[in-house]
């Protein structure tokens, strides 16, 4: 919206700063921080005295959760898509389409988990809304941004889909790139999901990947840096970095009261939210692959639950102590801390993996 003020840049000179992604990006970030900075204590107070017991915490999950995570307020997903929604608005340029397409996604899921979170509060159990109403709106959201995203690609790429390091390979899918995107974009709605299980865990991951995908769409948005690395050209998408910027500000705003002890969680609403934004950012970007290298830690906690369901129901034993694979640690005996910082430190090494595919190619 205030890249508008650009235009009167004759009138007063520093509204040319407007003109650059960078200055936007860099205020989008501050704008989202301060407003978690300034909301998040109301809204968990308000969050707090609407839903009494809090979060209802599993039984069959570990034992000491029953304890330390009793009546801690979920739904803190509201903070943190509050904050970047509102300083999306402010600084990106609102007649790009890509950025109505990651917006679109990420406050389209923010509703499913939402609706999940209140059937669990409302309720006082843990069963929300059932599995298959959640994917099949997920998959419908998914559809709308994914046929988008191929309208607003060029001829050149729509359809396709790029491989890191392999420069210049590009795989025509046709339409069939429309399931596959849904699939990236549903798959990584609920990796994060099934992440979001200790205090702090699934947030700053987030942040990392997001921070990561957001400064990919800034170089293949740039026919420069694009031209110069020899990744393939996405014109228009350079204006995620701005949604990104939002993203991690109010993430760090977030995280401010959900380090451990969590004052509130990010529930459903945050986590299949963000989830959600970094699929769109992807296909958006034709980074799809470099999100699994990227968010691969979301993608080991996806693969944790589906090797434990799929070996139990084949011989009726386990895998893991518990999935998801932060649960198996717990029950190790590793401390919640523990768990959460080294989790965060495979996360920054595999963002910088994931950085490293535009320079070796």
């Amino acid at each position: 919206m205030l890249y508008w003020l650009a235009e009167y840049s004759e009138t007063f000179i520093a509204f040319n700063l407007f003109r650059y992604i960078t200055v936007r990006a860099g205020a989008a970030f501050f704008t989202a921080l301060l407003f978690g900075f300034a909301f998040g204590r109301p809204l968990i107070e308000i969050l707090r005295k609407r839903q009494g017991k809090g979060q209802p915490i599993r039984e069959d999950g570990p034992e000491t959760h029953l304890v330390t995570k009793k009546g801690t307020p979920t739904m803190g997903g509201l903070l943190i898509l509050s904050a970047l929604t509102v300083a999306t608005l402010l600084w990106a340029r609102l007649d790009n389409g890509f950025v109505w397409i990651v917006l679109g996604v990420t406050l389209g899921f923010g509703l499913i988990g939402f609706a999940d979170d209140y059937a669990k509060v409302s309720r006082g159990n843990h069963k929300g809304v059932p599995g298959r109403v959640r994917l099949a709106l997920g998959f419908a959201i998914a559809l709308a941004a994914s046929v988008s995203a191929m309208y607003l690609h060029s001829d050149a790429l729509a359809g396709r889909l790029a491989f890191p390091v392999f420069k210049g390979v590009l795989l025509d899918l046709g339409w069939v790139f429309v399931p596959f995107a849904m699939f990236v974009i549903v798959g990584a709605a609920n990796s994060v999901n099934l992440t979001d299980g200790l205090d702090g865990l699934a947030i700053m991951p987030v942040m990392i990947a997001g921070s990561t995908l957001g400064l990919i769409a800034y170089i293949v948005g740039n026919v420069n840096f694009a031209e110069y690395l020899g990744v393939h050209y996405v014109a228009g998408t350079g204006e995620l970095l701005v949604f990104a910027a939002a993203l991690a500000g109010g993430g760090l705003g977030f995280l401010w009261y959900n380090v451990p002890p969590a004052a509130v969680f990010m529930g459903d609403t945050g986590s299949l939210a963000l989830g959600g934004a970094l699929g769109a950012i992807a296909v958006a970007t034709k980074h799809e692959i470099v999100l699994g290298i990227v968010g691969g830690l979301f993608v080991v906690e996806a693969l944790s639950v589906i090797i434990q369901v799929a070996y139990f129901k084949r011989t009726g034993r386990r895998v893991f102590l518990m999935a998801p694979i932060h649960h198996h640690f717990e029950k190790k005996g590793w401390a919640e801390p523990q768990i959460v910082i080294r989790f965060w430190i495979i996360s920054l090494v595999l963002a910088l993996i994931g950085l490293a595919t535009l320079k070796f190619r």
